[in-house]
């Protein structure tokens, strides 16, 4: 079975022959110690890149990384994002609007409003990267899908979103169509890029969602809805995609949002695979959900190895299931429990062993 067929598989809710692996944010240093160079992908590698090999070749380079590491690592699918554009050299980037200070939340919202309000611009410079991984899977011969971000309606962090979802919620809801519309422009871009599948929503829920189930449900499910039926009218997936505990408005986040799949289930804030498998694996794919924050930062390899094999057999069944971190692979996570992981996996499906 293909890369491709297997991710399928996995969607389509049919038994693959072996469940899908890949990751979703693998960044330095384990990316630079397995590749055996920096990593062109992480954002803190960009620009001495850039300046060493010009902006083009950086693109190149980047999409040559991802792959390399796909391909060391049998990964079946890539998550890609933009890449930084060109570098501006004429000084001629807009300065924004000037505006006197507030400590008012909602005037804070409506000027970010107004300086929204205008037609989206996505520069297609932005977007090069996915052209080149297509011409290099080409020329390698590889056929993996590729998911990427237009993730717009989180509320992490955004406090003034949050007190104007209650203050005024004519200027929230203003703040989440002009959202909508950005990532629609973006999505008829990833279309014409040949992007596989299209991650929607954003974090709004840390050990408990951080607004009420109603206002997730009057706010935000209508406008990710929105985007869904986009992808799916021009066969894509739709991926949504948030951390935290969201079992109180986990129908909502799934089915009245209309997606395939659910990305960055966080097993810390109690999103446990088993469960999640038995409520709605099979209407909905799930991708994960190794606990990169605690278990595969702070455990044993042997715990990590355990944990790698409870998540996947939690997960089988009538496909569904596509393992990889709940979140980013970053420095806290030693490079002995992240190969202990890709061991894990090799070992269950009788893979030849990795060797670094």
């Amino acid at each position: 079975m293909t890369s491709r067929q297997r991710i399928e598989c996995a969607l389509d809710h049919r038994e693959p022959d072996r469940t899908p692996i890949f990751e979703y944010v693998l960044l330095s240093p384990i990316a630079d110690r397995l590749l055996g160079r920096p990593y062109a992908a992480d954002p803190r590698n960009w620009d001495s890149l850039v300046r060493e090999v010009g902006w083009e070749a950086a693109v190149r380079r980047m999409a040559a990384d991802q792959l390399d590491l796909a391909a060391m690592l049998g990964h079946d699918m890539l998550y890609v994002v933009p890449n930084p554009p060109p570098p501006v050299r004429d000084g001629s980037a807009g300065q924004g609007h000037a505006h006197e200070p507030t400590d008012d939340p909602v005037e804070r919202v409506r000027r970010r409003n107004a300086c929204a309000d205008g037609e989206p611009h996505i520069a297609d410079e932005t977007l090069a990267i996915y052209g080149a991984l297509h011409a290099a899977m080409r020329r390698r011969g590889m056929d993996l899908p590729i998911l990427a971000p237009a993730y717009a309606h989180g509320v992490w962090t955004d406090t003034d979103l949050m007190q104007t979802m209650l203050l005024a919620p004519e200027v929230a809801h203003e703040h989440f169509h002009l959202a909508t519309r950005w990532a629609l422009a973006l999505i008829e871009k990833y279309i014409a890029a040949g992007i596989d599948q299209i991650g929607v929503g954003g974090d709004f829920s840390g050990t408990r969602p951080l607004i009420s189930p109603q206002a997730y449900r009057e706010f935000i499910v209508p406008e990710v809805r929105t985007l869904s039926r986009r992808i799916h009218a021009a066969n894509l997936r739709a991926i949504n995609a948030s951390d935290g505990n969201l079992w109180p408005v986990l129908d909502d986040f799934l089915f009245g949002c209309e997606v395939d799949a659910y990305l960055e289930i966080d097993m810390h804030a109690g999103m446990d695979m088993a469960r999640l498998k038995a409520a709605c694996g099979d209407r909905v794919t799930l991708y994960g959900n190794l606990d990169c924050g605690n278990t595969l930062s702070f455990g044993t390899q042997a715990e990590v190895r355990a944990h790698v094999i409870e998540c996947i057999e939690a997960g089988m069944g009538h496909g569904g299931h596509i393992l990889c971190a709940s979140n980013a692979i970053t420095a806290s996570i030693p490079l002995a429990n992240y190969l202990a992981v890709v061991d894990a996996y090799r070992d269950m499906f009788g893979l030849p062993a990795f060797r670094l």
